[in-house]
C-alpha cells in the first residue's frame, strides 16, 4: 500500500507541471537597463532633497521675517538660508560626479 502512495505521488509531481500553465511576471519598474533604474533612482533623490531645500528656504526666511528685531532669530535665519544654500552645492556637486562615473564607466571614456 505504500509503494502505490508513493508511487501515484511520484506521478503527480511529474505531471502537475505539464499541467499547470505558465505564469509570467511582469517587471514593475518597466525597464531592464541598470542605468535607467540608477537614473530613476536618482531622479527622484534629487526632487526630494530640491523639496527639503525649498522648506529649508522658507522656514530661514520665515524666522528672519518673524524675528521682530531679535539678533538670535536672524543670525539662526540667515544660518537655515546659508546652510540650505551649502547643502544644494553639495547635493548638486556628488551629482555631477556620479553621473560623470557612471557615463565614463558605461561607455569608457573620461569625457
Amino acid at each position: 500500500m505504500k509503494n502505490v502512495f508513493w508511487s501515484v505521488f511520484a506521478l503527480v509531481l511529474i505531471a502537475l507541471p505539464q499541467r499547470v500553465s505558465a505564469v509570467t511576471l511582469i517587471n514593475p519598474l518597466g525597464e531592464t537597463d541598470v542605468r535607467v533604474i540608477f537614473g530613476r533612482i536618482i531622479s527622484a533623490a534629487l526632487s526630494i532633497v530640491g523639496t527639503l531645500a525649498l522648506l529649508m528656504f522658507v522656514y530661514g526666511g520665515v524666522l528672519w521675517m518673524t524675528s521682530h528685531g531679535d539678533p538670535k532669530q536672524v543670525t539662526k535665519g540667515k544660518d537655515t538660508i546659508t546652510w540650505a544654500v551649502l547643502g544644494l552645492v553639495i547635493i548638486f556637486a556628488s551629482y555631477t560626479l556620479v553621473n560623470a562615473l557612471i557615463s565614463g564607466i558605461t561607455s569608457g571614456s573620461a569625457s
